[in-house]
């Protein structure tokens, strides 16, 4: 049974910085593109960044230069790194393994006020 876990999210100060993490057990972790997926309140779920097995990432536009997807296939972990954080980026981040199948972590509320 595949299973995800994160760890990190938080309040924190319009600028400051925070990292997510996602623990892959229960299958190859190089077997899966990872994803992370932001929730506002009232909002539809959206991709944020993803990053394929051999580490290419891919950024939605918003976040582009501020937020780092990095993976370390030794540890089976996916990373999110979040930079120059803005109110607008207040959601619950959920990561994402998919190949032929698609799993999801529970969810990291984070919370961007001063």
């Amino acid at each position: 049974q595949v299973q995800l876990v994160e760890s990190g999210g938080g309040l924190v100060q319009p600028g400051g910085s925070l990292r997510l993490s996602c623990v892959v057990s229960g299958s190859p972790f190089t077997w899966y593109h990872m994803g992370w997926y932001r929730q506002a309140p009232g909002k539809q779920r959206e991709l944020v960044a993803s990053i394929s097995p051999g580490g290419t990432p891919n950024y939605e536009d918003s976040v582009r230069g501020r937020f780092t997807i990095s993976r370390d296939n030794a540890k089976a972990t996916a990373y999110l790194q979040m930079n120059s954080l803005k109110p607008e980026d207040t959601a619950v981040y959920y990561c994402n393994a998919n190949n032929r199948h698609t799993y999801w972590g529970q969810g990291a509320q984070v919370t961007v006020s001063s």
